[in-house]
């Protein structure tokens, strides 16, 4: 089953401040510029097996490593910059067309930086509903409590990305319901461009300008989402994070994912399951209840631990960052920046013990 990944990171200078990726964006074509200034986002060709995922990825963040330290410059693993002050976004007729529509609230997205796990389309309904199911494992790779300084939830980036962010729009930005087959899956993206379009008109946005630049099929930042450009089923949920727990949580995704194509996936109960005799998913009620756990206390919520236990995740095996960095009531910019500069080594020596690994 092949299986890509992406991966925004935040770009700092040797100082641990915020700055242009640069001569970075140039090291290959897997690396790309974010829609603000201080993310680079490295990008992995399909890979069959997580074995060939992790030497891709890891030998794609050494190349990049390699110049940033010519360069002076550091990758860090946050899903937020912890304190960064204000951040500029890249002026274009599509996020213009997003910051009308959803107003204040899009600026928070300028603060996010996530994984996305794409996964070769087979069974798409049990995959779509699989996912969807699994996004408490959000939880394992929970980057950092801290939005503007202020600790707000183990994972921040989920938190004003879902509840900020998406305020307004929660069918544009939050989980969606179980599916019952892809075509009830795409009427909902089309029910949705078409609202997002409605209120584009309502703002004075020419229709045929949002046409231009959305489709039904990207018209909506939900956690999951089904891609026909790739084609893939996509998790967007967990934080970026260092490269380490990343492989780990796509392989124990990967290895539910391919379970799924050689038993039965039902739906029912609280509990949740994925054993010899077959996969069972929760009541999409227990999923969000779980998923907001997640988000909020991470693995510190037994529940969390004990569901993802039970859905095949080696949870025991994570160290999430923010639980290493959390319990402070205030981080200023200060020390901001020295947090960001201290991840950015732990990112080097990650690479480093990873690459020892897939080279033995």
């Amino acid at each position: 089953m092949q299986t890509s990944i992406e991966v925004e990171y935040w770009v700092v200078d040797e100082a641990g401040r915020l700055t242009e990726p640069g001569a970075l964006l140039d090291v290959s074509e897997h690396v790309e510029p974010e829609f603000v200034d201080p993310l680079l986002e490295l990008k992995t060709p399909p890979c069959e097996t997580i074995e060939e995922l992790g030497r891709t990825f890891v030998g794609e963040l050494a190349d990049v490593l390699a110049v940033a330290e010519r360069s002076g410059k550091g990758l860090v693993p946050f899903g937020t910059p912890i304190n960064g002050g204000s951040i500029d976004q890249h002026a274009g007729k599509r996020s213009d067309i997003q910051e009308r529509v959803l107003g204040e609230n899009f600026g928070y997205a300028k603060y996010c930086a996530g994984t996305h796990v794409h996964v070769e389309k087979r069974n798409v309904v049990d995959q779509l509903n699989t996912l969807i199911a699994l996004d408490p494992a959000l939880a394992c790779c929970n980057s950092s409590p801290y939005f503007q300084g202020q600790p707000i939830a183990s994972s921040a980036r989920s938190y004003i990305y879902r509840r900020k962010c998406y305020e307004h729009f929660p069918k544009h930005g939050q989980l969606w319901e179980y599916a019952e087959n892809v075509g009830q899956w795409r009427r909902r993206l089309e029910r949705r461009f078409e609202e997002f379009k409605a209120a584009a008109v309502a703002e004075g946005i020419d229709p045929e300008v949002v046409e231009e630049e959305f489709t039904p099929d990207d018209v909506v930042w939900t956690p999951i989402r089904l891609r026909q450009e790739f084609p893939t089923v996509e998790w967007r949920s967990p934080d970026a994070t260092l490269p380490s727990e990343i492989l780990r949580l796509v392989d124990d995704l990967g290895t539910v994912m391919e379970t799924l194509h050689h038993t039965n996936v039902d739906v029912g109960g609280e509990r949740g399951s994925v054993t010899e005799d077959g996969i069972t998913l929760p009541e999409f009620d227990v999923v969000c209840d779980l998923a907001e756990e997640a988000m909020v206390d991470g693995l510190t919520s037994q529940n969390v631990r004990d569901y993802l236990d039970r859905m095949g995740f080696s949870v025991a095996d994570y160290d999430p960052i923010s639980a290493r960095i959390g319990g402070r009531e205030r981080v200023g910019p200060a020390d901001a920046c020295e947090l960001r500069r201290e991840y950015a080594d732990h990112l080097v020596r990650d690479v480093d013990s990873l690459l020892r690994t897939v080279e033995a």
